[in-house]
Formats: structure tokens, sequence, C-alpha cells
């Protein structure tokens, strides 16, 4: 963390001068600027002082308010193409949350990877085309606008019976892919 230049944020952020800011911590204009541009560290106690004066502490100084993404683009999207079909990460770096959302692009007469048996959930949208889910040797036949909603106790993987790409939006519970 560059602690001078986030101090200078702060303080233009209240709209004070270095040497207002000095005036209300009981610091030198000269030491304040300093700091401001690392040519000096503060101590413990003066960095409260200082923080005080720009009406915050130091618990909220270190808090890392890093924005968390919550609108992604075409741009964003990872794409993994195999022979058998393209799978399309379009959330980022999706395995650290609680689900895994992807595209998948499945080519005609082509199947899916076989997913294991595991303790979460999944859903499927087919979005284009014609599918078969295949589960404990049983068929499920999908078409464009269905839907499935399985738990993953049992393997399973997808079948395009189509003579087109088929492509669904797929989501496990936790991150399978």
């Amino acid at each position: 963390m560059n602690i001078g230049n986030k101090l200078k944020e702060l303080r233009l952020s209240n709209d004070l001068t270095l040497q207002e800011l000095a005036s209300r911590s009981e610091l030198t204009k000269g030491f304040l600027s300093q700091v401001e541009r690392n040519l000096t560290s503060p101590s413990i106690s003066t960095l409260e002082d200082i923080l005080e004066a720009l009406g915050t502490n130091l618990a909220e100084f270190f808090q890392n308010d890093k924005e968390e993404q919550i609108v992604f683009h075409t741009q964003d999207f990872f794409v993994d193409e195999k022979e058998n079909y393209k799978i399309e990460w379009i959330i980022p770096n999706a395995q650290k949350n609680e689900m895994e959302p992807i595209l998948l692009t499945l080519h005609p007469s082509k199947k899916s990877r076989i997913m294991e048996s595991h303790s979460g959930e999944e859903f499927g949208y087919v979005l284009r085309g014609n599918i078969v889910l295949i589960r404990n040797n049983k068929r499920y036949r999908l078409k464009a606008g269905e839907t499935f909603y399985i738990n993953g106790k049992s393997s399973h993987y997808l079948e395009n019976i189509g003579n087109h790409d088929a492509k669904i939006l797929w989501v496990t519970t936790p991150p399978m892919f």
C-alpha cells in the first residue's frame, strides 16, 4: 500500500490544504509533505493523529475496499475449445465462488465430459439445439427453452443429438469445470 499517496488522496477528498492538515494534526507542513511523497514514514501514533485530523482511523484507512466486479463483458470470458465442445467461463475466476456458470457449445453428435459424482447441484438451460442428459443409464431429452436441475450424486453427461451446435447455460455448485 502506498501510504503517502493514500493520505494525499484522503486529504484532497476532504478539501484540505497541507497547511490546514498540519494545523489540525499539530504537525508541520514540511513533514506532511514528505509523508505524502513517501520520503519519510510516520510512526503509528503520528499516523493516528493524521488520520484523526482527516476524520478516519487506522482500521478504516487500512481496510481493503477493492470493489468487486459484478458485471462481466465478453472480453472477460475465458474460452477452452475441445474436439467435442467449447466451454466459455462467463464469470472469471468463478472457482472461488459458490457456483460456476458456463456456456457449453456441444458440437453435433458429440458428448460433454462426464461429470463425476459430487455433493453439489447443477442447473442447465438449453439455449439452442436438442440434447440428451444421460444419468444412471437413463436418457432425458431436452430442446431449446427447456431446463434440467439435478443433484450431483450420480455421474452424468450431455449429448448433442441434433445436426447443429447445441448451446447450454450450465451452472454447478460447487464449481466443477
